[in-house]
């Protein structure tokens, strides 16, 4: 199965071809500043499963690990697409709510739950 997410001017575009690795919530402080939300929503490929055209700019930071974390966003209207975690160079991570059609995407974890706003709840089949 092939799905396609883009940014919100549709100038960065990436396509993942088959199922995610995982789909992971983060309720950490950096997921929250960078999505201005409650949480991110990441879903996982494997490198070899996507593609990417027009141009990106990126942020590089270091995550609580140590390691770094490559965000890609568009230049033109700053939406963030995809990442690169140096932790797991063999993944990519997608923005959920970047996907044409994210419905059929649900977490599979959800991670740094002490930072959890409680009024946020999943249903994690």
């Amino acid at each position: 199965m092939k799905r396609a997410a883009s940014c919100s001017c549709g100038q960065l575009s990436i396509t993942a071809d088959g199922e995610p690795v995982k789909i992971s919530a983060c309720h950490c402080r950096a997921c929250q500043r960078r999505t201005g939300s409650a949480f991110g929503v990441a879903v996982f490929f494997q490198a070899n499963q996507i593609e990417t055209s027009g141009s990106s700019s990126s942020y590089i930071r270091s995550g609580d690990s140590g390691n770094s974390i490559e965000f890609r966003f568009c230049p033109a209207c700053a939406s963030t697409v995809f990442w690169m975690p140096e932790f797991r160079k063999e993944l990519v991570a997608v923005a959920l709510g970047c996907f044409a059609d994210p419905s059929s995407l649900a977490p599979t974890q959800s991670v740094y739950e002490e930072s959890r706003l409680e009024w946020v709840s999943f249903d994690l089949t």
